[in-house]
């Protein structure tokens, strides 16, 4: 298969995603970078495309003249990755999908339940690929607890326990670092800041793993740094349409913890658990029986677990090669295959209507609050 044609916006020098994205598109073969607006800074944003091995000819300023010229090319991106600041992903989306792209969109996929819903209309009336990067989901392990849960190893899921939690933002000191700060400003954040940050991550995977939505929520935001005005610790509790019971605990000032993204279902015949800082493992126990480590590359997996894994058994599996797994169900979708992991505007749009119920629930001293979109009410 020739290679699909990939662009981006955002993700320039010095981002945190941005070389995930780069790492995890080019991966496998399936994609090649040719077109790019790195940065808000025009100049910079092309000498760093170029930098990159990007064509001075695709090397844009902007995503205005990325668009503008793209669109006229017969040799067009298929697919372009926006990994901008959360205020821009709306504009930007519903630009490219009216023009004819297919987008993969950073979370949050927009910054109100509003615009989330036009994003659900504008993907489906343009009959494009559209998702959201929750990449987490992509794991193969993740993949193969989906798996088992549907197969029914677990039995009704009575239970989901997920948190998302670290203290890389515990630094009063360091609070006013930019690279900080504007996840806790609301101009720049919208109306919620660690929960809409990691948290939507660990609420997108409960309903991942259940194939279930959430239908009810209540919330405790605090700031534990004076001078941030949105969240940086989030409790929720919620419930889930078909009846299961959520906890979930979200921090940016956990001192200690790294990359503390754990989920544990507890069914009526079985319990599991993933954690993020050790993925290629997956925990099981059954009712009465002894606990069990599922490695990935192991025999007997799901076909989902083994489609994702590249190398042999222990032998570990990162973070860029979660975000490559995005990239592989994408390539397969526009080849025509049918993925059904591809999280997409409609999760991008629970998620932002589970942020907003969020914080109306913490406004009003964790009142149950419906968090469903309207549209699906």
């Amino acid at each position: 298969m020739a290679k699909l044609n990939w662009g981006m916006i955002g993700g320039g020098e010095g981002s945190q995603i941005g070389p995930a994205h780069r790492l995890g598109a080019q991966a496998d073969g399936l994609f090649q970078f040719v077109a790019a607006a790195l940065d808000h800074r025009p100049e910079e944003g092309r000498d760093y495309a170029m930098h990159l091995g990007i064509d001075a000819s695709r090397a844009y300023r902007d995503w205005k003249e990325m668009l503008l010229k793209e669109k006229k090319r017969e040799d067009r991106i298929d697919l372009v990755t926006i990994a901008t600041p959360n205020a821009t992903h709306f504009e930007i989306t519903k630009n490219f999908l009216e023009a004819g792209f297919n987008v993969l969109c950073e979370k949050p996929m927009t910054m109100t339940v509003e615009e989330g819903e036009e994003i659900v209309r504008v993907a489906g009336k343009s009959g494009k690929i559209f998702a959201v990067n929750y990449c987490y989901s992509a794991y193969p392990m993740v993949r193969q607890a989906r798996a088992m849960i549907r197969a029914g190893e677990l039995g009704k899921i009575r239970l989901v326990v997920v948190n998302f939690s670290h203290g890389h933002h515990a630094d009063a000191g360091d609070a006013d670092n930019p690279r900080v700060r504007w996840r806790y400003d609301p101009a720049m954040a919208g109306v919620s800041g660690q929960f809409a940050d990691c948290g939507i991550h660990a609420l997108h995977m409960a309903s991942f793993l259940c194939d279930d939505e959430v239908e009810t929520l209540s919330a405790d935001f605090t700031s534990t740094i004076s001078s941030r005005e949105l969240e940086d610790d989030a409790m929720v509790n919620f419930r889930m349409s078909g009846g299961t019971v959520g906890r979930l605990w979200t921090s940016s000032v956990a001192i200690g913890r790294q990359h503390g993204f754990e989920i544990q279902v507890f069914g009526e015949t079985g319990g599991l658990k993933w954690f993020a800082e050790q993925p290629n493992q997956l925990i099981y126990t059954p009712l009465r029986g002894r606990t069990q480590i599922i490695e990935k590359g192991e025999s007997g997996l799901y076909e989902e677990a083994c489609r994702l894994s590249r190398v042999a058994i222990a032998h570990p599996e990162g973070f860029p090669l979660a975000v490559a797994n995005m990239y592989c169900d994408l390539a397969d979708v526009l080849s025509g295959e049918d993925r059904d992991g591809l999280p997409s505007a409609e999760d991008g749009l629970r998620s932002m209507a589970a942020v907003y119920a969020a914080v109306a629930s913490a406004h009003r001293d964790g009142a149950w609050t419906d968090a469903r979109p309207m549209m699906y009410r």
